[in-house]
């Protein structure tokens, strides 16, 4: 940067028209603030929960649901990305973003307004010979340019802030299309959760009305009391009360899809199919210290972060003076057909200062409310570092656990099972009473009903460590 007694020096050696065009350039633009610096906030050296070593590295594709290997999912996903409301107002948002960087960059550039008129006067004087009117008709035609130099770098540290907040939008917007997308899978999921729980409830019933059935011919063949039958018709009302429940939350379920994917409920329409048809995909959540790259929500965050420390800067330039520049140039003629000869040409050069000397503290407030901003973000940034890497341990260890809870599950169901059979084999050969029967019939319906539910957790906690790793997203902003 030239000192500004050397460029006062410069403008004073040169003509009167290229004084301003000198001034102007010799006033590079130097920034009274300080440059950005990333926040230092530790990253662990490795996972809690150890990965694949065949994947540890690895990331989930841009594309990550077709994993699951279903094509209703997939339907949904390319609906929603048409028609869902939040991402539709997230595109929004990067667009009025991206405007008001450019209104923030306008101030960089010189303006230029054309103007032109027609006056027409009539004017009444004093003669020699008595009062004489005078009607005259003139015509003016001009440019007019102004420039504010940038010279403590307000103007540029204005447009640097709001170009980190259209960044920030765009970060947002991936955040939304992430959250979009883990919803729709999660909904799914409850749907085809949903759907597998009443059809385990809808052979339930069935089961009880073929044990109900039996105890009957024992009632009437006097091998069975009526207290046994009282027993049974209990037992299969109480399962009949639950299939309404889930044929509700189905409904609901598909109602919330719709939502997602932009739809009316009566119009939407989801394919029926079961979570057993669903591939759980194998996961690997890469190296930590490429984590923060891939989190929208941490690069939003620093986003903001980046625009603080710009406004700080333009609210301390706002202490320095103010170097305005203006020049006119024009026409102005009593004859239209002469206007635009060069007598007629009319210009002028102006270079204004001004100092802020008092306004009331407003000027030092405003420093201190953005340092106030900027430290207030410094946090949030650092508990979106922490939060991401909290988020990713907490999924890897809901995976492993759900992983083995349906394992277990499997196994219950599989124990629930075979002391049914037994019980009902025993019991239709009379060995054992109705009691005994009631009890392993109990366990096995909780037990498949359990299963249908530790699948749905396990599958939901895939999603939930798809989305703590930042989706597909690569790192760049689209």
């Amino acid at each position: 940067m030239k000192p500004i007694n050397r460029v006062i020096r410069s403008v004073r050696a040169v003509p009167t028209r290229t004084a301003l065009a000198l001034l102007a350039s010799g006033l590079g633009a130097c920034s009274v603030g300080d440059d950005y610096r990333r926040p230092d906030v530790p990253v662990p050296a490795a996972w809690t929960i150890p990965a694949d070593r065949a994947n540890a590295a690895a990331w989930p594709v841009a594309d990550w649901w077709h994993q699951f290997g279903s094509a209703p999912l997939d339907t949904l996903m390319d609906q929603a990305g048409h028609g869902n409301f939040d991402l539709a107002a997230a595109i929004a948002r990067v667009r009025q973003a991206d405007a008001q960087a450019r209104i923030a960059g306008a101030p960089l550039l010189p303006s230029l307004d054309a103007g032109g008129g027609v006056t027409h006067q009539r004017q009444a004087s004093q003669a020699a010979s008595g009062p004489k009117t005078v009607t005259t008709t003139s015509y003016a035609a001009n440019l007019t340019a102004s420039y504010e130099v940038d010279f403590w770098g307000k103007n540029a540290a204005a447009l640097e802030s709001a170009e980190a907040a259209a960044q920030a939008s765009r970060y947002d917007r991936q955040t939304v299309v992430l959250t979009m997308q883990t919803s729709i899978a999660n909904s799914y999921f409850d749907l085809l959760g949903t759907q597998d729980r009443l059809t385990v409830a809808q052979a339930n019933v069935r089961n009880a009305e073929d044990v109900l059935a039996a105890i009957r011919d024992r009632v009437h063949f006097g091998t069975a009391t009526d207290l046994d039958l009282a027993q049974q018709e209990s037992v299969v009302a109480g399962l009949r009360a639950a299939l309404p429940p889930l044929e509700q939350e189905s409904r609901q379920d598909v109602n919330a899809l719709a939502l997602l994917v932009g739809q009316l409920p009566e119009k939407a329409t989801v394919a029926a199919g079961t979570l057993t048809s669903l591939t759980l995909p194998a996961v690997a959540p890469g190296l930590p210290s490429e984590l923060l790259g891939r989190r929208p929500d941490v690069q939003n965050a620093e986003a903001q972060l980046v625009a603080a420390n710009a406004d700080m800067t333009a609210a301390k330039a706002a202490l320095f003076p103010d170097v305005n520049l203006t020049a006119e140039a024009g026409f102005e003629s009593l004859a239209l057909s002469t206007l635009l000869h060069g007598s007629n040409l009319l210009y002028s050069l102006a270079a204004n200062v001004t100092q802020p000397i008092f306004h009331g503290a407003a000027l030092e407030g405003a420093i201190e409310e953005k340092q106030g901003r900027y430290e207030e973000l410094v946090q949030d940034y650092r508990k979106a570092v922490v939060s991401a890497f909290t988020d990713v341990e907490n999924a890897l260890i809901a995976t492993r656990k759900t992983d083995e809870e349906e394992q277990a599950q499997k196994a219950a169901v599989a124990t629930a099972q075979r002391a049914f059979d037994i019980s009902k084999a025993q019991f239709d050969a009379g060995l054992v009473d109705i009691t005994t029967l009631l009890n392993t019939q109990k366990t096995l319906f909780a037990a498949q009903d359990a299963l249908v539910q530790a699948r749905l957790g396990h599958l939901q906690a895939v999603v939930s460590l798809f989305k703590a790793l930042g989706g597909g997203w690569s790192g760049t902003a689209a």
